[in-house]
């Protein structure tokens, strides 16, 4: 008797699911990604004043602290979506994204109260950390559980161009402010701005993901004989060999994100000395284009296939990070843009092939927590340290291309991964299979196949 997917959703109900979940996850990153853009001023708001680089390194240490969040938040929030559903666990996080964040805009700064500025800074970030960890993987799980099984990189590239647009989306804030403020105006109370805007975006982002249903593919979980959810414990256990090659390779998409997104404005300003008008310029162009160029990366997946979409990715960025940061030295707009969209070019790619393997390695049963987890881990590592890690470098070696050559040396790992991984493109997802371990499937019959 052959094995039967699962019923998917119909092309209208796939529509309105991408649609929420674009829209909430472009609210929930820009909530997080303003942080990185307004880094040199918090820098100085709060932390006293002193050697400059000191501050970029106290600020990205918060930046970082947050991400050591996110795996616990992925396991918890991993757990509770397989547990009890994927559409109440996104409308929680989003709320307590938009909570932190519009709380870090109203914090007094190191002037007012001392120390306890960058304390209730830190304490803010790692609630925002605490719910990123539950975000993403259960965004695009959400979406791909609804996809057909030979367009899910399709359906699930609008996340990665969702968090390329909620990036641009702060960049261009960033600039509005930066190009409208006086130097004093946006030190005192212009950088507040987008983060108080997290509370009425926030309101419109648990609106819409409070109206959705559950996925069908979980719904076949729910209403089946089998235990809806397996123990972090048994998830480790079953799946660590999956969740270790697939972190492998994320810690290259972690960390060309955050280079690209987050340090590339840092090093544009700070390093080769651009004015940051035209930096954050360059940088909301760059984003759009990212968000722009993944819907097309996502349709070429689902027809190349995963494992050459990922050898791809690390030949893009290994091959191109150092003459990307030659480029961005030169200290041009035209430059700066340039730089940018050669490493745009990888990162997308690693970013939209990662959004469909976060779903077709792990089951369903664990598939939430399996994914969080991992994409978290990596994140924490390799994504929160950038930063932080680009900006020591260059200090530690006085040369400006160290960061680029982090990036290839990851690259190079993660192309050696991408030639173990199992192809799993195109593979449905059997409702016999629900909560079986990847790669292993229920024993035959032989009273069944005799019959």
């Amino acid at each position: 008797m052959s094995q039967q997917t699962t019923p998917q959703a119909d092309p209208a109900t796939l529509r309105k699911v991408t649609t929420a979940a674009v829209a909430g996850t472009v609210i929930e990153w820009f909530d997080f990604a303003i942080y990185g853009f307004m880094a040199p001023i918090i820098a100085i708001t709060f932390f006293p004043e002193g050697n400059r680089v000191a501050g970029l390194l106290q600020t990205f240490a918060i930046f970082a602290v947050a991400f050591a969040l996110r795996p616990v938040g992925g396991a918890y929030f991993g757990m509770m979506g397989d547990r009890l559903g994927r559409k109440k666990v996104l409308a929680l996080t989003v709320l307590l994204m938009s909570i932190a964040t519009a709380a870090i805009g109203l914090l007094p700064d190191y002037r007012t109260i001392g120390i306890w500025a960058p304390i209730l800074l830190t304490v803010a970030r790692c609630v925002q950390g605490f719910s990123a960890g539950g975000e993403y993987a259960g965004a695009v799980t959400y979406v791909i559980e609804h996809a057909p099984s030979d367009q899910r990189s399709r359906h699930s590239s609008w996340m990665p161009a969702a968090t390329f647009a909620s990036f641009a989306l702060a960049a261009l804030i960033s600039w509005v402010l930066t190009v409208g403020l006086s130097a004093e105006a946006m030190n005192t109370w212009g950088w507040r701005v987008p983060f108080l805007l997290a509370a009425p975006l926030g309101l419109v982002a648990l609106y819409i993901r409070s109206r959705l249903d559950e996925s069908p593919l979980f719904q076949a979980v729910l209403d089946g004989p089998a235990p809806a959810h397996a123990p972090l414990g048994e998830t480790l256990r079953v799946q660590w060999i999956p969740m270790l090659r697939l972190g492998a390779y994320i810690s290259l998409t972690a960390l060309s994100f955050y280079i690209f997104s987050t340090y590339m404005t840092t090093f544009l300003r700070t390093v080769v000395g651009m004015a940051p008008a035209h930096v954050l310029m360059s940088n909301v162009l760059a984003l759009t284009i990212a968000a722009g160029m993944a819907p097309f990366l996502g349709r070429l997946c689902d027809r190349i296939g995963r494992r050459p979409t990922m050898i791809a990715s690390a030949l893009l960025l290994g091959c191109l990070a150092v003459p990307a940061y030659l480029v961005a030295s030169t200290g041009t707009l035209a430059s700066a843009l340039s730089a940018q969209i050669m490493l745009a070019l990888g990162a997308v790619t690693a970013n939209v092939v990662t959004a469909v393997l976060l779903c077709e390695v792990f089951p369903t049963k664990v598939r939430y927590t399996a994914s969080a987890v991992t994409y978290n881990v990596a994140y924490a590592i390799f994504g929160g340290t950038a930063p932080f890690v680009a900006t020591w470098l260059i200090a530690a070696t006085d040369n400006r291309l160290a960061p680029a050559l982090y990036i290839t040396i990851v690259a190079g790992i993660a192309f050696v991964v991408a030639l173990l991984t199992p192809e799993t493109a195109g593979r449905p997802f059997k409702a016999a299979d629900v909560g079986t371990p990847e790669g292993r499937r229920p024993a035959p019959n032989p009273q069944a196949a005799r019959a």
